[in-house]
């Protein structure tokens, strides 16, 4: 959860179902997840936006009715990391695959991420949710809220899972120059945080000497990876004060939660 630049909330909902439930009960399979003919959105599977008071803003951005007029963006299976961009107020978020297509998106209003039906680059087994075949561009079998919504393609997805969860833009110049207004991502996998920098335009990743292809595999991560072994990383935060890199790590096997700061050497 968040406070935009606009001063409404943003407050991300998976679609609150395991692997292994997916798709047994019809009545959890809504239209925030893509599912044709589905029930209505119940809230889940989302961005949703409202006010400080919790009331919807307008007449909502994909439909009228509640909770549909909550949503800022929909078709997301879960995320655990959202922020604003400090130079074009664009808002990002991390999102986390079943067991592939983990992915990093760029959420514009209406944004639809894909979910039930694609994750990743990869189509959706309807049964067991597992990884089909290989999408670029937009599949035909999405929702789109009578052309309020609109399909985007992940500007990152890693090939196997690493469990990203926070998502910060560093707006400050404490670490060094270069890593001004650049994003950080953490992550469950060996507590891994990840730098990226943003292209030019500020509406897509800038992701030369790791993938050409916007999928992150193993061989390329060591290009992306900022730090790591800091247990399970469950948030991220530019100090406003100190603009130094705070990093929230939860306990894992052998090794105690703790909160680090992160200063130059």
């Amino acid at each position: 959860m968040t406070i935009g630049p606009d001063g409404y909330v943003y407050l991300t909902v998976g679609d609150l179902l395991t692997s292994e439930l997916f798709n047994k009960n019809s009545k959890y399979d809504t239209q925030a997840q893509n599912y044709l003919g589905g029930p209505e959105a119940d809230g889940r599977a989302g961005i949703l936006r409202f006010t400080k008071e919790g009331k919807p803003i307008g007449n909502g951005i994909i439909g009228d009715a509640y909770p549909l007029n909550l949503y800022y963006a929909y078709g997301i299976k879960n995320s655990f990391g959202i922020g604003f961009d400090p130079v074009s107020e664009k808002l990002w978020d991390t999102e986390n695959g079943p067991d592939f297509g983990d992915e990093i998106n760029l959420v514009e209003p209406g944004f639809n991420s894909g979910w039930s039906k694609i994750q990743g680059f990869w189509s959706v087994n309807a049964e067991t949710a597992e990884k089909m075949d290989l999408i670029r561009g937009e599949p035909n079998n999405l929702i789109n809220f009578g052309g309020k919504g609109k399909y985007l393609e992940p500007k990152l997805v890693w090939d196997k899972n690493v469990a990203p969860t926070a998502l910060v833009f560093l707006n400050s110049t404490k670490l060094g120059p270069e890593y001004l207004n650049d994003m950080f991502v953490g992550s469950v996998e060996e507590g891994q945080i990840f730098h990226l920098d943003l292209s030019k335009d500020r509406i897509d990743l800038s992701l030369q000497n790791i993938t050409d292809d916007k999928i992150l595999r193993e061989d390329g991560q060591e290009d992306s990876l900022f730090a790591s072994g800091f247990g399970i990383v469950t948030d991220l935060q530019a100090g406003p004060g100190d603009g130094y890199l705070y990093v929230v790590a939860g306990d894992r096997p052998g090794q105690s939660g703790a909160i680090y700061r992160i200063v130059p050497n």
